[in-house]
């Protein structure tokens, strides 16, 4: 329900505009990317009345739309990070990221992000920018975007206002590139943003955190920066936001229960 909403906003705004809205299917994880989820998808949105003018069973310049075909184009987007000094490896696990979180001193200084867990401590940031040109393949450790420690990220969010956020302390060095040599999201959706040349983006409130991030990679590529509109979380009764444990709540179950589109959007 809450993807739903999130793509009728986008589908709305971009109708009001006269503008072009792109349908990106987000397929990187392995493990959690099947075929039958994306063809539910597809059904469940055009139950709804949205239609898109670029991305899956449309076409347009910038196909496939599909981010597990696009591996080419992020790796030279890490490439270009790379050669400008902004990325380092590292060799860390979640598993003694964890271990360091509950020793005694370190865990005291340890911090939460708000969305992805630990903030990460720097371990194995170096102490200054290192030469590593000559590498052409990320594969074999994790690669994290250095973030300059004590800045404030500021951006104006067209539908929740003015957001800052503090690099090093909201947030830490972040994943662009994992071990297994799977893109991360963060640096997966800036790349395909400007080869989509994307004016505009509709997501979630849980992502605001993550567009502090991304600013830094436009930064780091000295490309134009979007606006953002991001839309509030849908909560259930207790004020817990609506997740896969609410399958009452699917699109797929309310039309077997007979509702219709513009009841479930709110519209009739």
């Amino acid at each position: 329900m809450g993807h739903a909403r999130t793509f009728w906003q986008a589908f709305v705004r971009a109708r009001a505009t006269s503008g072009t809205l792109v349908f990106r299917n987000e397929d990187l994880d392995p493990q959690r990317s099947r075929p039958e989820f994306v063809q539910a998808m597809f059904e469940d949105l055009r139950w709804l009345g949205i239609r898109w003018q670029e991305g899956p069973d449309v076409g347009g310049p910038f196909a496939p739309y599909e981010q597990s075909k696009r591996r080419a184009h992020y790796l030279q987007i890490w490439k270009a990070l790379l050669d400008r000094g902004f990325l380092y490896p590292c060799t860390c696990s979640r598993r003694e990221l964890n271990r360091i979180a509950q020793a005694p001193h370190e865990g005291a200084a340890m911090r939460m992000e708000a969305d992805e867990g630990l903030l990460y401590p720097g371990t194995c940031r170096p102490s200054a920018t290192a030469v590593l040109r000559r590498i052409e393949q990320p594969a074999g450790v994790n690669w994290r975007f250095r973030v300059p420690d004590g800045e404030v990220i500021e951006f104006e969010d067209l539908n929740l206002g003015v957001q800052r956020f503090a690099a090093g302390k909201d947030f830490g060095d972040f994943a662009v590139w994992r071990r297994d040599d799977v893109p991360a999201y963060q640096i997966a959706v800036v790349a395909d943003d400007i080869a989509m040349q994307m004016t505009e983006i509709v997501r979630g409130a849980d992502l605001l955190l993550s567009t502090a991030r991304q600013i830094l990679i436009y930064r780091a590529l000295q490309k134009s920066i979007p606006q953002w509109f991001h839309c509030q979380l849908m909560l259930d009764e207790q004020g817990n936001r609506l997740a896969k444990r609410h399958d009452a709540l699917a699109i797929q179950e309310l039309r077997r229960q007979g509702w219709t589109p513009g009841a479930v959007l709110g519209i009739e």
